[in-house]
């Protein structure tokens, strides 16, 4: 029923890692995905786990008074600059943390934006807690908080309630990143990790199945992995470090489910 969430967990949730990814690649793969989960070519949800070279990106509602150097100055210092349409204010991507774009048809879910934003929210605060960091939110403020100390950011958008953009959890980023700019708009705000707040470095595979399956719980979804098909002639995204893409009989820029070898 449209508004309803299902709880059928025969229901899939496709996780792809694709590793280490440039931003503006990153950004053309969810926008392509999110048109094949919009027209039905994809059928379920996927969930686009990657890391980003160093990018400083604004989202709809960026006060440029947020940026503490200009662009010129994070090129200087080889880092990328995005404006780009999902919600929030300036934030850091960089290497050392995970960045997962859930590509989610809430019509199969529940068509509420702010639903939405605290699943992602409780998805988040449960696998922190599996990994041993037991985390919550701050009222009137999006994201992801430990101690006071903020380890997650979240910036969406969707159309015809289909999402994409998503979620940034700083794993052994190195925080000194966020001093060129007011993270997430929030004055004050003390940015953490899950290495800082665990005292070791985490194994990251572990981070990304402790999420990936959170957020499969979260959203009564089944966690699925899967890779990138290939395009005909192999050309676009399957280059740029991303997973090649395989030619399937569903045609051409379709996501399946990954073979076991």
């Amino acid at each position: 029923m449209v508004g309803a969430m299902s709880h059928d967990m025969s229901r899939e949730l496709w996780v792809v890692s694709a590793g280490r990814v440039p931003y503006g690649e990153a950004l053309v793969l969810q926008r392509e995905i999110a048109a094949a989960r919009i027209d039905g070519s994809i059928p379920h949800d996927v969930l686009l786990l990657v890391e980003h070279p160093p990018v400083v990106t604004l989202g709809r509602s960026a006060k440029s008074h947020h940026m503490l150097c200009t662009p010129a100055v994070l090129a200087a210092r080889g880092i990328d600059f995005h404006e780009v349409e999902r919600g929030g204010d300036v934030t850091f991507h960089g290497p050392g943390q995970l960045v997962g774009y859930p590509i989610i048809d809430l019509k199969r879910h529940k068509q509420d934006l702010h639903w939405y934003l605290r699943q992602v929210e409780e998805a988040l605060i449960t696998g922190l807690d599996d990994l041993g960091i037991v985390a919550d939110r701050h009222a009137g403020l999006t994201g992801v908080w430990t101690q006071g100390r903020k380890i997650a950011s979240i910036g969406v958008h969707a159309r015809d309630w289909v999402t994409w953009h998503g979620f940034a959890l700083n794993v052994t980023t190195d925080l000194a990143y966020f001093d060129l700019i007011v993270p997430c708009g929030i004055d004050g705000v003390v940015m953490t990790s899950v290495a800082r707040e665990l005292g070791v470095v985490p194994d990251a595979g572990q981070v990304e199945r402790t999420i990936a399956a959170a957020f499969g719980e979260i959203f009564r979804l089944n966690p699925v992995t899967a890779s990138l098909d290939s395009r005909a002639g192999g050309e676009g995204i399957g280059q740029g470090g991303l997973p090649r893409r395989r030619r399937t009989d569903a045609g051409p820029g379709q996501l399946e489910p990954a073979s076991p070898d």
